[in-house]
């Protein structure tokens, strides 16, 4: 029985760190090969180092690993990228374009590759946008992003690279903190409740956004990458959904564990990405095509941020 063999870039970040250690769960930790341009002190001997933009470096990296699958999470995001517009285009797609250039040339299983809500823009419904809606965004990140979505579809209808992707919302997780995004405010929220700390959100407090727990990101991950090729319909990048809401919302569910938090708001540049995007999105096709069905609720994440960050601060026996 063939083994799968698994390359992660950007390991390092949010989404990856949580990813390559499911991956090794279920693959075995000798077969899952975890890359980032940036070692962190703590991460040496986990993670390895790799530039995904250099082509030839990604090819040594899968020919001397014999690997069969790409995770590319490598990529410079929402509001980072905002500071360094070009930079983030060429490091967004130099590094696809050797991702699926190693892929075509090696005949490898399959690609998965991260798209964003941020694909959208004013021509997109905000409430319930669906899957086929005009994308016109606003972002560098976005404009990388909806690139990105038509090049993996390009190299599968002419090449027959197997590239699989999802449009992630924001993604709220205890494990690391986030790299840059717009929807940052989600995770740093609950890092500043544990510490009974104040918070100054970036966003109004009732701006809406489609947010998923990290548990329910990695899972829609896994079971879309394992899902039978021809149950795959959608070879842009699918819509996924799980449940959106406000900074104020966020509060409100904090407080059941903390009542006396204090959160104030002062709007950034971010609230102008944020109103660029959907509020809601509809994933009738992951449903439909691979079944996807998300968790957790906004209290459910809240419990388990909260439990988990007061064991990270060492705060057991305190509210």
């Amino acid at each position: 029985m063939k083994v799968d063999r698994v390359l992660v870039t950007g390991a390092g970040g949010q989404l990856g760190t949580v990813l390559v250690k499911t991956l090794r769960k279920l693959k075995g930790v000798e077969n899952v090969l975890a890359t980032d341009l940036h070692i962190k002190p703590e991460d040496k001997g986990l993670i390895f180092p790799l530039d995904a933009t250099n082509e030839e470096a990604v090819a040594e990296m899968v020919l001397g690993n014999k690997i069969t699958q790409i995770y590319h999470l490598a990529a410079i995001l929402s509001a980072k990228g905002e500071e360094d517009p070009l930079l983030t285009w060429n490091t967004n797609l130099k590094s696809l374009f050797a991702i699926l250039e190693v892929a075509r040339k090696y005949n490898l299983d399959k690609i998965f590759f991260p798209s964003s809500i941020a694909v959208f823009g004013a021509s997109a419904p905000k409430e319930n946008t669906p899957q086929d809606a005009y994308l016109d965004p606003t972002t560098v990140y976005g404009t990388s992003k909806a690139a990105g979505e038509q090049w993996a579809n390009y190299y599968f209808k002419k090449y027959k690279v197997d590239v699989r992707s999802l449009r992630y919302p924001g993604i709220i997780g205890y494990q690391s903190l986030p790299g840059g995004g717009t929807t940052d405010y989600a995770v740093e929220i609950y890092h500043k409740a544990v510490n009974k700390e104040p918070y100054i959100c970036y966003l109004k407090e009732d701006t809406t956004l489609p947010m998923i727990y990290m548990n329910d990101a990695v899972r829609a991950t896994l079971e879309l990458m394992e899902a039978p090729a021809e149950k795959i319909k959608t070879r842009t990048s699918y819509n996924l959904n799980a449940l959106s809401f406000t900074p104020s919302q966020v509060v409100e569910s904090i407080k059941k564990w903390y009542p006396n938090f204090k959160v104030t708001y002062k709007e950034d540049y971010r609230e102008a990405i944020a109103q660029s995007w959907p509020s809601s999105i509809l994933d009738t096709q992951a449903q439909e095509d691979w079944q996807w069905q998300p968790h957790y609720l906004l209290d459910d994440i809240s419990n388990e941020m909260i439990t988990e960050l007061k064991k990270k601060y060492n705060l057991h026996s305190q509210l």
